[in-house]
């Protein structure tokens, strides 16, 4: 397992190894291995460090390890059977500790290079004298995306990279002082963002850059989760210690009603980006780069350059390559069905493939009893379920040479299967008449059979750590694949989504729920209800791979609450965001986390094992704190008593 543990100090820049693609107008970029103070005192120098903006965003979005350790310990996700230490770790069930050496977290402390690299422009920028304010912006923007990050992630960290607050450093520095958190916010975060709204252009200059909308939204999140962090209802603590006051004397309403106005300006002026008429279409690998997406992470299947990574043969699984995806799809290539009536002679049915609803296994993050049965508890009406997971898997053997003289097969109830039909079935509820084998039966992964059914089945309450419906909505897309399986064994070549244009409508209601004042058609039950509404209507069933034009959304607004609540809110955002690597924060920002995902239900490792176990988790208010990376520490000459005030508490 590799890690990904930069030493900021010293380090003018990043490598440059990735490009924004995708239309005719992308980044260009030519590959290097560090910036000098006088490249970025020329225009190609400064264009060179934005494209290296975009470029960091892979190193955090798409790298799997980093993923499984954010995504596991929540109260949407777990570990699964094959795991590695992240997801372990991160569980808090102890099967594993969180430490500075075992730290998946540690790919984060790394965008203090990028935070230099956007320092470098904006100090050199006007200089060179053709530097527009817009492309100043898109380094401020970036610098603040990154102490957002961190602050969310650490704690207060150093403005000071050894030149000066917020000044491009240079010169190697081994020593080190951590900013307080309201000193992050009040002097980096808020003023570069309120730069970058006041400069960015309206659209994107080329596909996928940053413009007002994607800064108001940063700027709207940087207040709320502020604004909490100021309220503190839970009494987390913080460190370097500090008190809850803002410098410039503001409240955390405020701060909440900041984010409140900020988000809602961003809503009524969109630019260019709207919302997808229905859910499906917002994560359909078709159509990838579609208007609701705000900001990615970029891939292409086009060239390894651009892609970060090799596009066909086999991925080691780094950044920055995609490789998160992996990690939620459990290995359903066990899967066996029978080439002959009267006896079983097994053959594998569903083979690993390079599309949306398959792609390559790992089985390291599994999704919690609690998130399948309870938050997507509507799977009729709501079309978020269906285009969240892949619950239908279907045959596919015709596509391998060697098992395509096969036209039908042997499945459940010893019933012929034909290509491209159900295999397996996650059904959406248990209808009390699954009959499940001992252990792994002969469908080879634990399914169940119902009568007069030729699909094996698995019940809600069945889901384990071994088999679980995949995250179609990541899965791979690619236009290579002619009439075969595909390159499903390297890294994915699919922009990994990092901001959309309907979190706007979740931030907003969510500090309208803090108590800020809000305007006609705009409460938070009428911003969550744009979504619900959404939500409920169909053009596509996914899993049935059928036509369904139906609009269910009256039943969705209906059923919303009168009173929208955080844990309504929270509950929302799952449906609209699970498996995105941004549960932690949620949990963290609103101080629930020790509360939400103190237990958890799900059945154990071994293939048909259908017998629910409830999961007790330790987490501790230093928790909400991530430790600081070994790597930094020994890296820093400074006395162990320092270093060890460095650290966060409780990670010596």
């Amino acid at each position: 397992m590799k890690r990904f543990h930069i030493n900021f100090f010293g380090r003018i820049g990043l490598v440059l190894l990735v490009a924004v693609a995708g239309c005719t107008k992308v980044l260009d970029e030519v590959p290097r291995s560090i910036y000098t103070p006088d490249y970025f005192k020329t225009e190609k120098g400064v264009m060179g460090g934005l494209t290296a903006m975009y470029a960091h965003l892979r190193y955090i979005y798409g790298h799997g390890y980093y993923y499984a350790g954010i995504q596991s310990g929540t109260d949407e996700a777990t570990w699964g059977q094959n795991v590695n230490a992240d997801s372990r770790n991160a569980d808090f069930s102890g099967v594993g500790v969180i430490s500075p050496t075992n730290n998946p977290y540690g790919v984060i402390w790394g965008v203090f290079s990028n935070i230099n690299t956007a320092s470098g422009i904006i100090e050199n920028a006007a200089e060179v004298g053709t530097i527009s304010a817009e492309l100043i912006a898109e380094a401020r923007f970036f610098r603040a995306f990154d102490y957002f990050l961190l602050v969310q992630t650490f704690g207060g960290v150093p403005l000071d990279l050894g030149a000066g607050e917020l000044m491009f450093n240079t010169s190697t520095s081994r020593t080190s002082v951590r900013n307080t958190v309201p000193e992050v916010y009040t002097r980096a975060i808020f003023p570069d963002l309120v730069q970058a709204v006041a400069d960015l252009p309206d659209a994107p200059r080329l596909t996928g850059t940053v413009t007002k909308t994607v800064a108001r939204l940063y700027l709207a999140k940087a207040y709320l989760t502020y604004g909490w962090w100021l309220e503190n209802p839970q009494n987390i603590p913080t460190y370097p210690a500090a008190d809850r006051v803002d410098p410039d004397g503001q409240t955390a309403q405020w701060y909440f009603q900041q984010a409140y106005d900020m988000a809602v300006e961003a809503i009524d002026n969109p630019g260019p980006y709207a919302l997808q008429p229905y859910f499906y279409d917002v994560n359909l690998g078709s159509n990838d780069r579609n208007s609701e997406m705000l900001l990615y992470a970029d891939h292409t299947e086009k060239s390894d350059l651009y892609n970060g990574d090799n596009v066909t043969g086999w991925g080691a699984g780094n950044s920055p390559g995609s490789f998160a995806p992996w990690f939620p799809t459990w290995n359903y290539t066990d899967l066996r069905s029978s080439t002959s009536s009267s006896s079983f002679a097994a053959m594998s049915s569903v083979q690993r493939e390079a599309v949306q609803p398959l792609g390559r296994p790992w089985t390291g993050v599994a999704p919690t009893h609690e998130l399948i049965i309870d938050m997507f508890a509507d799977k009729i009406n709501d079309s978020r379920y269906d285009g969240t997971f892949t619950t239908v898997y279907r045959g596919n053997w015709h596509k391998n040479p060697n098992d395509a003289h096969h036209t039908v097969v042997y499945n459940a109830n010893n019933l012929p299967v034909g290509q491209g039909e159900p295999i397996l079935t996650f059904l959406d509820e248990d209808p009390g008449t699954i009959t499940y084998p001992s252990g792994a039966g002969d469908n080879n992964v634990g399914a169940g059979v119902i009568p007069g059914r030729s699909d094996w089945v698995i019940a809600p309450e069945g889901i384990s750590r071994i088999v679980y419906p995949n995250l179609w909505k990541l899965g791979p897309y690619r236009t290579d694949n002619g009439n075969g399986l595909g390159e499903m064994n390297v890294t994915y070549t699919r922009p990994f989504p990092v901001a959309k244009f309907s979190e706007l409508y979740l931030v907003a209601a969510e500090a309208a729920v803090k108590g800020a004042a809000t305007v006609g058609g705009k409460s938070a039950r009428d911003l969550v209800n744009v979504l619900r509404a959404r939500a409920g209507k169909w053009r596509w069933h996914n899993n049935n791979a059928v036509e369904k034009n139906e609009d269910n959304s009256a039943a969705m607004t209906a059923a919303t609450p009168a009173t929208i609540t955080i844990d309504y809110i929270l509950d929302e955002r799952a449906r609209e965001y699970f498996g995105e690597g941004v549960r932690w924060y949620d949990l963290a920002r609103t101080q629930t986390w020790h509360t939400r995902a103190a237990t958890y239900t799900i059945c154990g490792t071994d293939k048909g094992d259908h017998t629910p176990q409830t999961i007790t988790r330790n987490i501790q208010p230093k928790d909400y704190l991530r430790p600081i990376p070994i790597g930094q520490l020994d890296g820093m000459e400074m006395t162990d008593a320092e270093k060890k005030a460095y650290q966060n508490p409780g990670y010596d």
